[in-house]
């Protein structure tokens, strides 16, 4: 491997580690709103809320070890070590980010709904631009989204299909958790669909700039 390669590398994994803290930051952002997370997210939040035995970030890391672990027994000698290993840093990676990102936003007061709205979108954007940067380092995916992949490859189905399967999967399991063990919806709430409708579209929007403002600098 020249060193030309090397660098590239370690462009693309430079790239997608800012994407990583980026999204983490998108994460807090909608906790801080008060109205859900992203439907990834939920799940771990609404356990965090009724659990103590570990933070937001480290019930991330325990969705992201299941995540895993599915992958491993769809794929089994199909399933690449060396993606899993990776898959692992950086699921644990995001999981201390996440926690740090929360620390970080703690002491910004929020006192009504209007300001809850603002940080939902400030987080959708944020989130959105996280998620879109580590796409454009293609360098790894995290467990949620290789798991989907997996599922896909292995059944047939669309991932697209896969994947709104699952973010509906864990919006339902959040609210359960939260109604069940807190007698109201805080994990998840009107935030948590305004985030899986939007997030999606506001990538696509980060594309159209990109492409445009590429095509200008080519011209």
């Amino acid at each position: 491997m020249n060193n030309k390669n090397i660098r590239k590398i370690i462009g693309q994994y430079s790239l997608f580690l800012i994407g990583l803290f980026i999204a983490s930051m998108g994460v807090a952002f909608s906790t801080k709103a008060g109205l859900g997370t992203s439907p990834v997210a939920s799940l771990p939040y609404s356990v965090s809320l009724v659990s103590s035995l570990f933070s937001f970030g480290g019930w991330l890391n325990v969705l992201s070890v299941i995540q895993i672990a599915v992958q491993v027994i769809l794929l089994r000698r199909k399933c690449k070590p060396v993606e899993i290993i990776i898959q692992t840093v950086l699921a644990f990676v995001y999981g201390y980010l996440t926690n740090l990102s929360c620390w970080l936003i703690r002491d910004i007061p929020v006192n009504n709904y209007f300001e809850q709205l603002l940080y939902l979108a400030i987080s959708c954007f944020v989130l959105a631009f996280g998620i879109w940067l580590q796409f454009k380092g293609k360098v790894a995916m995290l467990p949620g989204e290789a798991m989907n992949r997996a599922i896909s490859e292995v059944t047939g189905k669309r991932y697209e299909n896969v994947k709104i399967f699952f973010d509906i999967f864990y919006i339902a399991v959040s609210a359960i958790i939260c109604l069940v063990f807190l007698g109201e919806l805080k994990g998840v709430r009107e935030g948590s669909i305004i985030a899986a409708i939007s997030v999606g579209f506001i990538i696509k929007l980060y594309n159209l700039i990109f492409d445009k403002y590429k095509s200008k600098v080519n011209n």
